[in-house]
């Protein structure tokens, strides 16, 4: 099994940008497509961004396209979320996550079978 833990959360000004991480443990994981969520208060999870087992496709949720940047260095067991222009509804919870031993990548919460424990990312306005 992976075990991952999310860092960078943080606070910020809206406009501000953070970088967060997630870094893998465990069996390698570059054969699995890896994912970004976040939870706000009183909403559900929702998809963000996903990334296939080579970093070679991409995909994002329309509300971040063209702010927000998934990678992955397989090498350094990371994933990671380059997050720019942040507004105050990025405010939420954000996790990464990951399908086993499936390359291709997804924006449905269900496919993916394991999680971080989350970090908290506020931006202020």
């Amino acid at each position: 099994q992976v075990q991952l833990v999310e860092s960078g959360g943080g606070l910020v000004q809206a406009g501000g940008s953070l970088r967060l991480s997630c870094a893998a443990s465990g069996r390698t994981f570059s054969n699995d497509a890896m994912g970004w969520f976040r939870q706000a208060p009183g909403k559900k999870r929702e998809f963000v961004a996903t990334i296939n087992w080579s970093g070679g496709s991409t995909y994002y949720a329309d509300s971040v396209k063209g702010r927000f940047t998934i990678s992955r260095d397989n090498a350094k067991n990371m994933v990671y979320l380059q997050m720019n222009s942040l507004k105050p509804e990025d405010t939420a919870v954000y996790y990464c996550a990951g399908r086993s031993y499936s390359s291709y990548y997804s924006v449905f919460l269900h496919e993916y079978d394991y999680w971080g424990q989350g970090t908290q990312v506020t931006v202020s306005s």
